[in-house]
Parts: structure tokens; C-alpha cells; sequence
């Protein structure tokens, strides 16, 4: 019997030493990324049940932050966002091959898409939208038809500009022109998820932060979670993190009213966590909804696009020699939430920084291999 206990005692203490091993090795390495001239501040929390680790960190240079601090997600908005239009999808409200003047103002759609001479804004399904297929250019980034600055570049040169929908979708139709008909390629485009922020309202009869609010943060706990200028958490908490472009940070812009749909949601890696393992095990949508969701197709280079739902190949992202996949979505403030189901870990956080893209990708990439060494 003692020697059994020993055994036992042998068996734990190794498994803690181990643990505080592997934590110390992630927490050494996004020190070091900290460390960088261009990096301001950043949140990490790496997540597994079944491996034990609930590993959350959190520095800044610039203002102060804590583990469960709010931050700006960009583009891991537009999961959320795909999730809503699938739990109507659930409640019989709407379909995936549905038109999207079913559901839109005439006057809004009238010449959305006019290409090759032809207008194709009623032929616009809530799938085009979704899996960026309609060809729709994109207001943030793309180029004007008369070289006048694009919305990216009005959000720094009138930062008191407040957007509503509506404008965005008319600086569209005015300044741009579509790439390709509908379902026949591919174009990242946040213009499609305004207008399925606005199917949301127009469908559900709620404001779009007010439906998120009642249908997923409330449900699912999500206490940090809020749109950015359109409403407030759950539960009192800290400032927004501050994120930058450059040396100018851009967290109190007015002008970020441009980011609603496709990017405005800020929540803190507990809750990005919390919604991407709900998602997954299906306790916001119907399995056969979700499944229908990851229809991948390809978006670029080690990356393939579902309905609003990433996945990446890390190998051909980063080079290396891995088969480590990631199910979720990125930002451009270097935002992340992502599932890797080769090692059942969910890892979450920001770089707050636009220029950081690439360098969370690596962080992800390196903290995953560390894990994998690590069995």
C-alpha cells in the first residue's frame, strides 16, 4: 500500500512539475513577443480540459490590463455575426439560398451589383454573403473608381465621422465597382456582413447588438462582450484595450461605427473561448446548421473559408513542418480565437496591433508546438 501511494505521489508531483513547465515555456515566449518595439500590449489564454491547461496572460506598455480585459476583435466578428444568421436559419425566419432582397429594402439594394453590364443585386443569396462569394467590393480596403480615399483611410482623416449602415453601403455603390458575379470566386469583403447585420435587425426586430445580447452573450455568459458604440457588457468591467495603427492608437475613434457587422465586437479571450467551444459542440446551432457552415472553400494560400468560420492549415501559413489545423477567425487588430482539434486546445488573445497579423499567427503556431513537444 505505501508503495502504491508513493507511486501516486510520484505520478502528481511530476504532472505539476510538468504543467509549470509547459505554462513558464508560453509565458517566456509572449514575453519575448511583448518585447518587440511595435508591440504595445497583448492578452493570451490558452484552454483544454482535457490537457489540463488554462493558461491566461496579460502585459501592456501603454495602459492597464488584466487577464479578463475587453478587446477589440475586428474580424472574429464576423462568426458571431454568421452565428446569428444561422440561429434564424434554426428557427425557420430564413435559408442559406435565400434572396437577400427577401429580406433588404429595394432602395438599398438598387445598383449594388451592376457588373459586365448587367445588375445582379437580385440574384445576392445570404450564402453569397456569407462565404464572401458575391463579388461585393469592399468598402474598408479596396480601391475607389475615382481614387478618393476608401473608408480604412476615412476612419484616420475624420475619426469624429460616425457611419451608419446605410452609408456604408451607398459609399459602396457610389465609389466601387464589383470584382465578379455572384458564386463564381472569391472576395473578402466586410460589405456583405453589413448587409447580414441588417438582415438580423430586419428579420429578428432587434438592433444587431441587441439580438447578439439576447441570443448568445446572455445565453452563454459572454459577461465582457459588447458591440463597439453601440452597446455595453454584460457586466461592468475594464476599459477597451487600446489598439493601434502604428504609434496612433485608434480605440476611440467615432469613425470605428464603420466596423459594425463584419467587426466591431469586443469581448475578452474568456468569452471568445467560451463561444467558439459552445459553437463547436453545437449548443448555439443545430449540428447539421453548423456542418453546412464549414462548406469550405478556398481563400488563399494554407487558409479555407466557410460560412463566416476560418480554417488553417498551419503548415503552408507558416512553412513548417506540422499538421496542426485551426478552426475559428482573426482580425486585423492581430485578434484571434481559434480550435485545434489535433491537440483539443482552444487558444485566444490579441497583439492589438494592425501590423501584427503575421506575428500572431507565429505566436499561435509556436505556443501550439510547445504543447505538441510537450506530450
Amino acid at each position: 500500500m505505501k508503495t502504491i501511494l508513493l507511486g501516486i505521489m510520484f505520478i502528481l508531483g511530476w504532472s505539476c512539475n510538468s504543467q509549470q513547465t509547459l505554462n513558464k515555456t508560453i509565458k517566456d515566449l509572449f514575453k519575448t513577443e511583448l518585447e518587440k518595439e511595435n508591440i504595445n500590449s497583448g492578452i493570451l489564454h490558452v484552454y483544454s480540459k482535457s490537457r489540463g491547461i488554462n493558461l491566461q496572460i496579460a502585459k501592456s506598455k501603454v495602459d492597464t490590463i488584466n487577464n479578463n480585459s475587453p478587446f477589440y476583435t475586428a474580424s472574429v466578428t464576423k462568426m458571431l455575426t454568421a452565428a446569428a444568421i444561422e440561429i434564424l436559419k434554426d428557427e425557420h425566419k430564413l435559408n442559406f439560398n435565400d434572396k437577400v432582397a427577401q429580406y433588404l429594402p429595394e432602395a438599398l439594394l438598387h445598383n449594388l451589383h451592376l457588373f459586365d453590364g448587367k445588375d445582379h443585386s437580385k440574384d445576392l443569396t445570404i450564402a453569397h454573403l456569407l462565404q464572401h462569394t458575391s463579388g461585393l467590393p469592399d468598402y474598408f480596403t479596396d480601391p475607389t473608381n475615382d481614387g478618393s480615399p476608401n473608408v480604412i483611410n476615412q476612419i484616420l482623416t475624420n475619426p469624429q465621422k460616425s457611419w451608419s449602415a446605410e452609408a456604408l453601403i451607398t459609399f459602396t455603390k457610389q465609389k466601387m465597382t464589383p470584382l465578379f458575379s455572384p458564386g463564381t470566386s472569391y472576395h473578402y469583403t466586410d460589405t456583405e456582413y453589413v448587409l447580414l447585420a441588417l438582415i438580423i435587425e430586419n428579420v429578428s426586430g432587434l438592433p444587431f447588438h441587441q439580438f447578439l445580447k439576447q441570443q448568445i452573450f446572455q445565453p452563454l455568459q459572454m459577461q465582457s462582450a459588447y458591440i463597439n458604440l453601440k452597446s455595453a457588457p454584460i457586466k461592468e468591467t475594464l476599459p477597451m484595450t487600446k489598439f493601434y495603427a502604428g504609434n496612433l492608437e485608434l480605440s476611440s475613434l467615432t469613425s470605428l461605427s464603420a466596423d459594425w457587422g463584419g467587426g466591431g465586437l469586443v469581448a475578452s479571450t474568456k468569452d471568445l473561448i467560451t463561444f467558439l467551444e459552445a459553437y463547436l459542440n453545437d449548443a448555439i446551432v443545430t449540428k447539421t446548421t453548423r456542418l453546412a457552415m464549414q462548406n469550405w472553400v478556398n481563400e488563399t494560400e494554407g487558409m479555407d473559408y466557410g460560412f463566416g468560420i476560418r480554417k488553417v492549415f498551419m503548415n503552408a501559413v507558416t512553412g513548417s513542418d506540422t499538421d496542426i489545423e485551426l478552426i475559428g477567425h482573426s482580425g486585423s487588430t492581430a485578434a484571434f480565437v481559434w480550435y485545434c482539434p489535433q491537440l483539443d486546445t482552444y487558444i485566444s488573445g490579441t497583439l492589438n496591433q494592425l501590423e501584427a497579423s503575421k506575428s500572431a499567427f507565429m505566436l499561435i503556431h509556436d505556443v501550439l508546438q510547445i504543447i505538441e513537444r510537450h506530450d
